[in-house]
């Protein structure tokens, strides 16, 4: 039995509208939009320009700096711009604009099949540095920096707790491509050397942990059942219930023993050690009380927030918030134009109905939001010193 951890809330999740929606592989817009920021740390510089032709899964940005993902192209097509271009986390940034031949080619050589039981610890890293894989759940943490722990490691978590509400993603993800999950996990239970290897889901999603149990049966992967409520999905959440290890303030997973990657990044993993596939699509959950039809999209990076939502039946009602991921932890968007990125888990359109929370007040000092606070004793004290 696992435990559980300090705090934490259950908000109404909303994963109504979209959890029993399949999986849509939504048809390339004319024009996609790259940009060269994707991930946690430098951006990177195109290494194309425009009027070039490119297939799809073409280098078309990369940087020499240590923390960085490359970037490719998501479909085949001519360069017809890079410039400034709206940003769902920065504002703006630097975007190659692709459009469609209408081809849809893959780069030359593309897509392979290799066996990778037989292929070395560097082969594998490099296959995966190569397709520009990130944490595919929010955090963009280049995969094959975290694969290379500067400590030992003896345990592999796997995220499959998907706690932000409306998002649905990785759920469908786990209800439909599971063997692709376990193949994953395997992978990298073989490059990092650990002796445990855990897959994560609320008790909410008995679908998804049924289909995982069976696809896991036999291949020395545990799933666990975690109580639902947020946020159990964080890192050292995670940690601490499943391998009841805390991770210390300013620490890392490594510095208790621990890898976790989101079931997204370990799918995306599988599909670049196997095939050679870069990162150039991912799902994607469009949601909220303003969309018309929810839809779990398979989409490529690059297409325009508004694309989505027209492709699922537009707004029903006037949104008053444009999200990037989820409620709690996503960021509100200034227009629909945005791109669908690497760690664009969710796109959510949520009415006055949703978003109205009253009247701001002053803090009165009751003391809820320490009883919530999952991080225990230290947020005490940072709430005393702050009273102080």
């Amino acid at each position: 039995m696992f435990k559980s951890f300090l705090g934490g809330i259950h908000p109404h999740d909303g994963k109504e509208l979209a959890k029993d929606q399949p999986i849509e592989t939504m048809p390339v817009p004319q024009q996609l939009v790259v940009p060269m920021s994707q991930h946690i740390g430098a951006p990177c510089a195109p290494t194309v320009k425009v009027g070039d032709m490119v297939k799809r899964g073409q280098l078309i940005g990369t940087s020499p700096a240590f923390m960085h993902a490359d970037i490719h192209a998501p479909v085949s097509g001519k360069v017809v711009k890079i410039e400034t271009r709206p940003h769902s986390g920065r504002i703006s940034c630097q975007a190659v604009v692709i459009e469609s031949d209408g081809e849809d080619a893959w780069v030359e050589g593309l897509p392979l099949n290799r066996d990778w039981t037989t292929m070395t610890n560097e082969e594998i890293l490099g296959a995966i540095q190569s397709a520009g894989i990130v944490g595919m759940g929010g955090a963009t943490f280049p995969a094959h920096i975290k694969l290379k722990p500067a400590k030992p490691v003896d345990i592999l978590i796997l995220n499959g707790a998907e706690c932000e509400p409306y998002l649905t993603a990785d759920y469908r993800l786990m209800l439909e491509e599971a063997d692709k999950i376990v193949t994953g996990t395997r992978i990298l239970g073989k490059i990092l050397g650990v002796k445990r290897s855990v897959i994560g889901i609320e008790d909410n999603k008995p679908e998804a942990i049924k289909v995982m149990q069976q696809a896991c049966a036999g291949k020395d992967i545990e799933v666990a059942a975690l109580k639902t409520k947020y946020p159990q999905g964080a890192e050292k959440m995670l940690i601490k219930v499943i391998a009841d290890r805390e991770v210390p303030m300013g620490g890392l997973p490594m510095d208790v023993g621990a890898v976790v990657q989101n079931v997204g990044t370990v799918a995306a993993i599988t599909d670049a050690v196997v095939a050679g596939l870069p990162l150039t699509e991912r799902i994607t959950t469009v949601s909220g009380d303003a969309i018309a039809q929810p839809k779990n999209l398979r989409v490529r990076i690059g297409t325009a927030y508004r694309d989505a939502i027209a492709y699922c039946g537009g707004f029903k009602e006037t949104p008053d918030k444009l999200l990037a991921g989820g409620p709690m932890m996503g960021m509100a968007q200034f227009s629909e134009d945005v791109p669908i990125m690497k760690g664009s888990s969710g796109i959510l359109a949520l009415t006055k109905k949703i978003t109205e929370h009253g009247p701001e007040m002053n803090c009165i000092r009751c003391g809820r939001c320490v009883k919530a606070c999952p991080m225990g004793p230290g947020a005490k004290y940072a709430l005393h010193s702050l009273a102080a």
